[in-house]
């Protein structure tokens, strides 16, 4: 007897407040993982305290910006938050991407593709008619799912201690072309 296959595991993203419970577990582990690569070696729950207290996360709701958050699993299932990500209004015309985290557990199943179109959609939302961001070197796993995404290099738009990258990319959504 051929048993029919297990419904496929499913994405489903929304705006989340930056300090809901799983806004926060998923801030902690974005933040623990960039550390603990930067520093080579685990993060301490101090040092993540400590990168998290300031952030500047609050800003990440309408109207200068917005989180949201990716659960993922399968139809009936009880879903688990495993990706996150905010945009932040720079100007009148752009946005930024910030603090972009696909659970390590969830790459490789189309989360980072609709994660990243939901903050563009977000973005859109807000009136930005272009996403910028920044990364390091080191974050490869990021830089190839924004170049998979349309991302182009750009000339930087900030500096900092942790920035070696820049992104950008026109948006084209229903509030892009105004």
């Amino acid at each position: 007897m051929i048993m029919p296959a297990a419904p496929a595991p499913v994405w489903t993203l929304a705006p989340e407040p930056v300090a809901s419970p799983d806004a926060t577990r998923l801030r902690r582990a974005y933040y623990d993982e960039v550390a603990s690569r930067y520093w080579r070696r685990p993060a301490t729950t101090a040092e993540v305290d400590e990168g998290l207290a300031g952030d500047g996360a609050e800003l990440l709701t309408p109207p200068t910006g917005q989180f949201v958050v990716g659960w993922h699993g399968r139809p009936g299932a009880a879903p688990e938050a495993l990706a996150c990500g905010g945009v932040l209004l720079l100007d009148a015309g752009r946005a930024e991407l910030t603090r972009v985290y696909i659970s390590p557990r969830a790459r490789g199943t189309g989360g980072g593709a609709r994660l990243l179109a939901a903050l563009e959609d977000a973005a859109c939302g807000l009136g930005a008619r272009r996403v910028v961001l920044n990364t390091r070197l080191d974050l490869v796993e990021a830089r190839a799912l924004y170049r998979r995404n349309g991302y182009e290099d750009i000339e930087p738009y900030c500096t900092g201690p942790y920035v070696e990258v820049w992104y950008g990319k026109d948006l084209t959504g229903p509030a892009a072309r105004g």
